[in-house]
Order: structure tokens, then C-alpha cells, then sequence
């Protein structure tokens, strides 16, 4: 065991003092670990749908996106530990581009949506109507 005796506990000579962390530091520490979770689930969730060739095109950008968030978090936490402003500014743009991804990624799910229900409601439409000539013609 280590002697205790020369720890300095309740020294007046000891300058370092306990500061509480802040609210903003409590959220901006949350923040982060909120932004290495999202960036892992979109590594892990790209690698899920680029298992098929089909999917590759659409994980990829996932995995790329993930990789961003990561990096992301990893620069505001040095601008936390050393107050550097170009880690801050690092962290911001990595997270501009996400950001950018995402919103690309989104709008391209989107325009497929409507085209997916366009092409069920067209399929639809005519599988009714052959079903209609069929009862009506005496089949």
C-alpha cells in the first residue's frame, strides 16, 4: 500500500480547485456522445445495406456520412480539452458536410418514395382494369 501521509489533502498550499462542470459543459459533453452514437449507427447501418450491390449505392454515403459525425465529435472534444479554435471550426465543418449528405440522401428517398407509389397506384390501376375486361368479357 502506498503511504497516505504525504498526499496533500487539505493543504492551503494547493492551488488546484473544484469547479463544478456548467450546464452548457454538461450539454456540450451530452452533444457529443449524442454525435459518436449517430455517427456509429450510420456506419453500422451503411455496412447493413451495402450487403447488396443495389444497396452499396445508398450505404456508402451512409458509412461516409458516419465517418463525418465521428470525426465530428472527435474535433469538438479537443476543442473541449484545449480551447482551439481551428478544432472547433474543424468540428463545424465536418458536421456542415454531414449535414449535407444527409439532406442529399434525404431528398433522393424522397423523389424514390413518390415514385415507388406512382408505379404502385399505375400497377394497380391497370391490374384492375384487365380484371374488369376479364369479368365483363366472359372469360
Amino acid at each position: 500500500m502506498e503511504d497516505f501521509d504525504n498526499l496533500p489533502l487539505n493543504n492551503s498550499e494547493s492551488t488546484s480547485t473544484f469547479k463544478p462542470p456548467t450546464p452548457f459543459q454538461l450539454s456540450f459533453d451530452k452533444m457529443v456522445g449524442d454525435m459518436r452514437f449517430v455517427g456509429m449507427f450510420s456506419i453500422i447501418y451503411g455496412v447493413l445495406v451495402s450487403l447488396t450491390i443495389i444497396g452499396a449505392l445508398i450505404g456508402v454515403p451512409i458509412i461516409i456520412i458516419g465517418l463525418r459525425m465521428r470525426e465530428s465529435a472527435d474535433q469538438f472534444s479537443i476543442f473541449r480539452v484545449t480551447n482551439d479554435a481551428a478544432a472547433m471550426r474543424s468540428g463545424f465543418e465536418l458536421q456542415g458536410r454531414f449535414f449535407r449528405i444527409i439532406k442529399i440522401l434525404i431528398i433522393i428517398g424522397l423523389v424514390i418514395t413518390v415514385l415507388e407509389i406512382i408505379f404502385i397506384i399505375v400497377l394497380l390501376t391497370s391490374g384492375l382494369g384487365a380484371l374488369m375486361q376479364m369479368q365483363s368479357g366472359g372469360y
